[in-house]
């Protein structure tokens, strides 16, 4: 998909996921990973903010959207928390960081929409330092056949209309990336991965 097509497609989601934050029935699964997320943090997609209800008061938080939208409701919601929050609009497939930049770097429901995700986890490892923690929230096939037949089904429709592919098998792009698998946990039928590697 065209990259400006897809930045306006989340430009227009960026009230939708304001509403996320005030009933987010994913907030248990972001607080069992996102707490651990420790000094310079790289939240990339950082959407509006959802997960920094979740975040220590002590980080010093660097978020990346290439949304303007998101990145106006994350700039909003981060008037309520005490740690520093740098955002910047970049486009994570084409940004570029310093090698061991940051503590922790954090993904949330991103992995769905890029267009070379195993590149993007490659940065990862290039990004965090090597005592370093990557923590990842993903949708993607779920474990239930019925359930993962309806995704694939599914996915040239929620490609063109919210801009994220629904079959992604999450557990084979970490695996296929240069970085180091050290937990996974599936829920909801194993469409929802909690992902904890390092570099």
């Amino acid at each position: 998909m065209d990259r400006q097509l897809l930045v306006r497609k989340f430009d227009k989601q960026a009230k939708k996921y304001k509403k996320r934050q005030e009933n987010g029935h994913a907030n248990k699964f972001r607080q069992r990973i996102f707490h651990e997320a420790k000094g310079k943090v790289l939240e990339v997609a950082i959407g509006s903010g959802l997960n920094f209800p979740f975040y220590s008061r002590d980080i010093e938080l660097t978020g990346l959207d290439f949304s303007h939208e998101m990145l106006k409701a994350a700039q909003n919601a981060a008037k309520d928390y005490p740690f520093k929050t740098t955002l910047i609009q970049e486009d994570v497939e084409t940004v570029e960081f310093n090698e061991n930049s940051f503590d922790t770097i954090v993904s949330s429901a991103s992995l769905c929409a890029y267009q070379e995700p195993v590149t993007v986890l490659n940065s990862f490892q290039k990004w965090c330092k090597p005592e370093g923690k990557i923590l990842m929230m993903e949708h993607g096939i779920s474990t239930n056949k019925l359930l993962a037949g309806m995704q694939k089904s599914l996915d040239p429709l929620a490609l063109k209309v919210v801009g994220c592919h629904q079959n992604r098998d999450i557990s084979d792009i970490v695996k296929r990336s240069d970085l180091t698998l050290v937990r996974e946990e599936r829920y909801l039928a194993g469409y929802l991965y909690l992902i904890w590697a390092k570099s």
